[in-house]
């Protein structure tokens, strides 16, 4: 029959083995690069470990540890993709009605993450939750005062915007220990076929529109451009002709004042020196004489050009010979 000090004996060895095995276990923990973690002593918060590498604690119960990924995640609003790629989509999630009461579907992605793992762990029973219904508040609000044609076409970047704005406040408000990094819209698509080609067909009729108004555009300017070449042609070449007529009364002012200072010195000589130029410019191919009363004659310059003399003297020359 065994004794009772020798059960007393074991029993103490094994709880004293348990301790042992228990303290060099729980006082120790590695935190990853891409991990952080939480202690808690009696379940309080103690400090938050973003240090990778190996740390120690008091061991289990006094001090536990609960490890949270640093990375971001990726919120599916409005659809679920799976492993094997395949799309399950909710359409009940996704269908809203724009500030123009029209009905569109839209998904789109959150990237967030924990950036205070105590308030995540503590503050909410299920913050990924909250982050979802937070979107859909925050998607279906800003739709909710946008037009179909910004949710469809040029809007969607402004949407994404105010989007992750008003996730974020809300974010904060509920104080749950995440933050939203950025927000982009997957899909935005009118709710059946027979309503997508309308509004397909509207949007290339403005399509059509824009390009002829963008033609008409670059005629107006081309045209425009042709327009103040020949205006600014023109002006230079009226500046040019001003320039010239100016110098050429200039110079017809000096010619006056000097045939004026001539004048003066022999009026009569002058005299007929004008009229003479005057008679070349008028009869320029006119054989001008000068006749004095005692009918003697001298002939005026120009003096007849020599090939007009030639044929002449050669005619003489000829009949002196007959």
């Amino acid at each position: 029959m065994v004794s009772l000090k020798r059960i007393y004996i074991i029993t103490g060895t094994v709880l004293l083995s348990l301790l042992i095995i228990n303290v060099a276990i729980t006082t120790w923990y590695t935190v990853d690069e891409s991990d952080q973690a939480v202690v808690m002593t009696f379940g309080d918060v103690q400090d938050t470990i973003t240090d990778p590498g190996l740390h120690f604690k008091l061991p289990w119960p006094i001090q536990s540890v609960e490890k949270l990924s640093k990375e971001t995640f990726s919120l599916q609003f409005g659809y679920q993709q799976g492993e094997d790629g395949e799309i399950k989509e909710f359409p009940r999630d996704t269908k809203m009605i724009t500030g123009d009461e029209n009905i569109v579907l839209a998904d789109l992605v959150v990237q967030w993450k924990i950036t205070d793992p105590p308030k995540f762990l503590y503050n909410s029973d299920a913050p990924d939750k909250i982050l979802y219904n937070a979107t859909s508040s925050a998607l279906r609000s800003t739709i909710g005062s946008a037009k179909i044609d910004d949710a469809l076409t040029s809007g969607k970047a402004e949407i994404e915007a105010d989007v992750r704005d008003l996730l974020s406040e809300l974010i904060t408000k509920y104080d749950i220990g995440i933050s939203v990094l950025a927000v982009k819209l997957q899909d935005v698509e009118l709710p059946n076929q027979d309503v997508r080609k309308a509004f397909t067909d509207v949007t290339d009729a403005r399509e059509t529109m824009n390009t002829k108004i963008n033609e008409a555009r670059k005629y107006e300017n081309k045209q425009m451009n042709e327009a103040l070449g020949e205006k600014d042609a023109i002006i230079s070449q009226a500046n040019g002709d001003k320039a010239a007529r100016i110098e050429q009364a200039r110079g017809d002012v000096a010619v006056f004042n000097k045939l004026y200072e001539e004048y003066k010195k022999s009026p009569e000589v002058t005299k007929d020196r004008l009229v003479i130029e005057t008679l070349e410019q008028v009869l320029p191919k006119t054989e001008i004489y000068i006749m004095n009363d005692d009918g003697n004659t001298m002939k005026y310059f120009p003096i007849r050009p020599l090939d007009k003399e030639q044929p002449k003297v050669q005619e003489e020359g000829k009949n002196s010979n007959e």
